[in-house]
């Protein structure tokens, strides 16, 4: 008997997460404590990987491409950061022994409490001995296609140019350290373009990286070369990514989801749910899972349907199969949208039944979704697509700031460097890539934390300029050894890069 071969598929859907949050060293904290690192992990990052470890031990591959930054990357392997999540993750238990002395919380109670011990025996039996041995067994088998950046994530298209290639550089060579392997792609952060930076990803091995839609003028249907590097970009699609998370709707909005907004104080839990977008927080209804649950069946089928209309549309536009790449922050899948993690596995699993293709980034050129080279504008995925962000009347004294920083960092390498590796020179560029994240134009422009985002940058361009003196003046030995503890963990950095 001949077996029917199996239909084409109607097109190819690539996922693409980015896991990311302001570097979090040991001596400094956000607003509300390192909280932020231990509910991404606990809420987001580990439930995530779960998604993906249970679709690989099916043997699927090609399941999403997944950025990790290197500061992510760095405290998941942190034996300190390790330590106090475990430590969090035992206090959520006690949390939940509070939560349950109260009977309008007990359902909640037990279901936190069941969550926290799976997250306890997790950490015990992997996590603790760091995050990439968890994550390279998923990157070797080929489920996930791993994505890289630049150290301490910066928006590039501000660096000086030296800076930006060791920033890369200096990214990618951790990744290689903790995988195994330097990504041959990237998520660049804010998805920060600046014309001519392709060339600087050619020269670092990077063949692929990530722009809005609006940097392509729409056209994400492929990837497309720029220029002729031979690297290519892909584009978001909006129309589909914003089914999810749009800036004024999405999925997470639905009345039957966990509000993200409110608390019950004593315990730090979510007992309501959205009930409505003009519901006072005192009046909002209980959570109710099963509830939940039925919004995330009916918006995973909304959703697939949406991706096959397009690719529809697409194919009946091109006359060949098209993508879709949808692209979100990692934390949106879990920490900020509670069922997150629980849609993205039916939307997973129910998109090949409908006849797409799932796959990665690298997989979609492999399928031959490349089209002509063009040649980009500036441009980023933050307000007006432009740079305003992170270069606008707001934060014009941190990019002067940061622009002094590298200046002097750049004549500093050249005066003093050689050939032999130097410790306090190596302090001396960390202190200035961490001068030029962009979270903290990102925090101020926004109003999100901008206090502390203006101090943060402050301390490093402080210290900065403190250990740069004494290395002019012939010393800085003990200050830069004084500076690696309170920065942390992030240590493959090499000054004689720049």
């Amino acid at each position: 008997m001949t077996a029917t071969p199996a239909a084409p598929p109607v097109g190819s859907f690539a996922l693409v997460l980015h896991t990311h949050l302001p570097w979090l060293p040991h001596a400094g904290t956000w607003p509300v404590g390192e909280e932020w690192l231990y509910q991404a992990f606990t809420g987001s990052w580990r439930r995530v990987v779960g998604v993906v470890e249970r679709l690989a031990a099916e043997g699927r591959r090609d399941v999403l491409t997944l950025g990790v930054t290197p500061v992510v990357a760095a405290m998941l392997d942190d034996p300190y950061s390790l330590g106090e999540l475990h430590t969090w993750a035992g206090n959520w238990q006690l949390r939940a022994q509070l939560a349950a002395q109260h009977p309008h919380l007990r359902d909640l109670a037990a279901h936190e409490w069941r969550e926290a011990t799976a997250c306890l025996a997790d950490l015990e039996d992997r996590w603790l001995r760091g995050g990439s041995a968890v994550l390279r067994p998923l990157v070797d088998s080929g489920a996930v296609e791993l994505l890289g950046g630049p150290a301490t994530h910066p928006f590039q298209p501000l660096l000086h140019g030296r800076v930006q290639r060791f920033a890369l550089r200096t990214g990618l060579d951790d990744a290689r350290v903790r995988f195994g392997r330097a990504p041959a792609g990237i998520w660049a952060p804010e998805c920060g373009y600046a014309p001519g930076l392709e060339a600087s990803y050619a020269d670092a091995g990077v063949r692929r990286f990530l722009v809005d839609g609006p940097t392509l003028h729409g056209d994400t249907a492929a990837a497309h070369p720029v220029g002729d590097s031979g690297v290519l970009a892909f584009g978001r699609d909006l129309d589909v990514t914003y089914r999810v998370w749009s800036p004024k709707a999405g999925y997470p909005g639905d009345g039957a989801y966990r509000d993200f907004h409110t608390f019950d104080h004593p315990t730090g839990f979510r007992p309501a749910r959205v009930t409505g977008k003009q519901v006072a927080s005192w009046d909002k209804a209980p959570w109710d899972p099963d509830r939940a649950a039925d919004a995330v069946d009916r918006h995973a089928d909304d959703f697939v349907q949406t991706v096959v209309a397009r690719l529809a549309d697409l194919r009946e536009r091109d006359g060949r199969p098209g993508l879709v790449v949808a692209a979100y922050d990692t934390e949106l899948f879990g920490h900020w949208w509670y069922e997150g993690p629980q849609w993205l596995e039916a939307v997973l699993r129910r998109l090949p039944e409908a006849g797409v293709r799932v796959t990665t980034l690298a997989g979609a050129v492999e399928a031959g979704h490349v089209g002509a080279p063009r040649e980009l504008p500036a441009s980023s995925w933050g307000s007006g697509k432009d740079w305003r962000v992170w270069d606008g009347e707001q934060v014009a004294d941190l990019v002067e700031e940061s622009r002094q920083v590298q200046d002097r960092l750049v004549q500093l390498v050249d005066k003093l460097g050689g050939p032999f590796r130097d410790p306090v020179l190596d302090q001396l560029a960390r202190e200035a890539l961490l001068v030029t994240s962009s979270d903290w134009a990102f925090m101020v422009t926004k109003d999100s934390a901008a206090g502390y985002a203006r101090r943060r940058a402050a301390e490093h361009t402080a210290r900065f300029h403190r250990l740069a003196d004494l290395v002019e003046s012939g010393g800085g030995a003990a200050e830069a050894a004084h500076l690696r503890l309170i920065d942390g963990p992030f240590g493959h950095l090499d000054s004689r890069l720049l």
